[in-house]
């Protein structure tokens, strides 16, 4: 069964115009996980990365840019407590796993990758802020996924790029098609 709630790639780019100034492909009726295909084998294939971001549910979105870190990190890497933080809140979904995740990414070096995961986990829902209420926009857990994974990317070259970037589009057509039966 499909974990989309979008029939089309058309009705996310209408959910999240935000979609629509990092994927410059115009959105099209088809399924979404026919244009994911499409953008990746497209002459711009990084912007399936922002459709994988836009496309899965929040929880999901981060588990895909989490897992795409862990696949992208070198071998004996040391442990990045900020993608344990988003994993711990994709894990437990309550509100203090996603703060803590948020307060690691706040307190975080921006030029990581993690530290974005952590801010997608964090920007989740709820307040952005601890002193008052300041609600999440719903497109920011997108966003910072994808600046997750991007900056990941942005560290690798040739060979390895493309098969970082092939990897995290699979990764993302499995996450959202759990039974393989969604056209192609």
């Amino acid at each position: 069964m499909s974990r989309l709630r979008f029939n089309t790639a058309q009705e996310v780019f209408e959910t999240y115009p935000a979609a629509g100034k990092v994927i410059r492909t115009p959105p099209t009726r088809e399924h979404p996980l026919a244009f994911l295909r499409r953008l990746a084998q497209g002459p711009a294939p990084t912007e399936a990365i922002g459709f994988c971001a836009f496309v899965l549910p929040r929880r999901e979105a981060v588990w895909w840019a989490t897992q795409a870190l862990r696949a992208m990190q070198a071998p004996g890497a040391p442990p990045d407590h900020a993608i344990a933080a988003a994993e711990a809140w994709v894990r437990d979904p309550r509100d203090e796993t996603r703060r803590a995740a948020l307060a690691l990414a706040e307190a975080g070096d921006t030029a990581l990758p993690g530290t974005w995961a952590a801010f997608a986990a964090g920007y989740s829902g709820g307040s952005m802020v601890t002193t008052h209420n300041v609600p999440c926009p719903p497109d920011l857990t997108a966003k910072t996924a994808r600046i997750a994974v991007m900056t990941a990317l942005g560290r690798l070259s040739g060979r390895d790029h493309d098969a970082a970037l092939r990897n995290c589009v699979e990764a993302c057509i499995r996450l959202a098609d759990d039974d393989g039966k969604t056209s192609s």
